[in-house]
């Protein structure tokens, strides 16, 4: 599949958005984050723009991005229209909980359900966009469970990572925020590669043979190409990574989502405050160049079975 740049920005950019305000809402209803007026203004501010920035920029993979807001009437049947859905009745709850956290600077009863509200739609809205992928049964390196896994898990990483950072430029960070981003990191880094394990196993679930119907007469190839220039389809559906290209980016996948962020958040445990934002600044950067990278090569890495008209041997 083509990477569109709109959707690598809209998945990973909301993803972060959303992880942020699920911890912001989590621990500030606990009392582990003090909710002081400034943490709040830039916490919330910062979710609620990645978010909205996200989802904005999911419209200009749209041929109409001026009709998006049709896709809200199909719920009952589309992923992406309870995303849409979902990411709208998030800013309520979310709205009035940075509301009270920054007028009163106490949560409450209220602010505690209002919390509860936004981390259930928040983990709603990031599980419909991962589904949207994970619902086609015509791209099998996204039709697996793991997929809604590791959605949900990178946003919570990604956000723990931005948690952090805020945490420590307000003199309220410490082992709890740096740990927290080890362990969310260190749990989306397996959940990630056992979503690669998965795909480099599967088999091709079907050949050229099924797309025409002659399954068991013989092998099928293509006398002529079917079109004299690539088409929309061609090029939307028929990109194709490099096998060497896609291991090499994965390694670097690695080394900047996961154990460069890792790494920052030890060092911050080990050398104390004084290192402590410049690490996170440091593993907040990291991270967001490698889930991008992440994400470009979850799309990139998918083959859609469309393809088996065009040339394709198996998909």
């Amino acid at each position: 599949m083509h990477p569109a740049y709109s959707v690598i920005l809209f998945t990973t950019a909301s993803g972060a958005g959303y992880g942020l305000l699920i911890w912001l809402a989590l621990f500030g209803a606990l009392g582990v984050m003090p909710t002081e007026r400034w943490i709040g203004a830039i916490g919330f501010s910062l979710s609620f723009g990645l978010i909205t920035a996200g989802l904005f920029s999911s419209t200009y993979h749209l041929g109409h991005p001026e009709r998006a807001w049709r896709a809200f009437s199909q719920w009952r049947s589309s992923w992406l229209s309870r995303e849409g859905v979902l990411a709208v009745a998030t800013y309520v709850p979310a709205g009035l909980l940075a509301l009270i956290w920054i007028i009163t600077e106490k949560l409450g009863a209220m602010g505690a359900w209002l919390a509860l509200a936004t981390i259930i739609l928040a983990l709603a809205t990031v599980y419909c966009t991962a589904m949207i992928y994970a619902s086609l049964k015509t791209i099998r390196q996204w039709n697996i469970g793991l997929v809604p896994l590791v959605y949900v898990a990178l946003a919570l990483a990604t956000g723990s990572v931005l948690l952090n950072v805020l945490a420590r430029a307000f003199g309220h960070g410490g082992d709890w925020s740096s740990w927290l981003a080890i362990l969310m990191l260190a749990l989306a880094f397996a959940l990630k590669a056992m979503y690669w394990m998965t795909i480099d196993r599967q088999q091709s679930k079907y050949t050229a043979e099924d797309a025409i119907g002659l399954k068991g007469l013989g092998m099928v190839r293509a006398i002529e190409p079917a079109h004299s220039q690539p088409n929309f389809v061609m090029r939307e559906m028929g990109y194709r990574v490099a096998r060497r290209h896609s291991e090499r980016l994965r390694r670097n996948a690695i080394a900047l989502a996961f154990v460069i962020p890792i790494a920052c958040c030890l060092a911050e445990i080990l050398l104390g405050p004084s290192f402590g934002i410049v690490a996170a600044v440091i593993a907040t950067n990291s991270a967001a160049i490698g889930v991008v990278v992440e994400r470009w090569l979850f799309f990139a890495e998918a083959e859609h079975v469309v393809m088996l008209y065009y040339g394709a041997e198996r998909a």
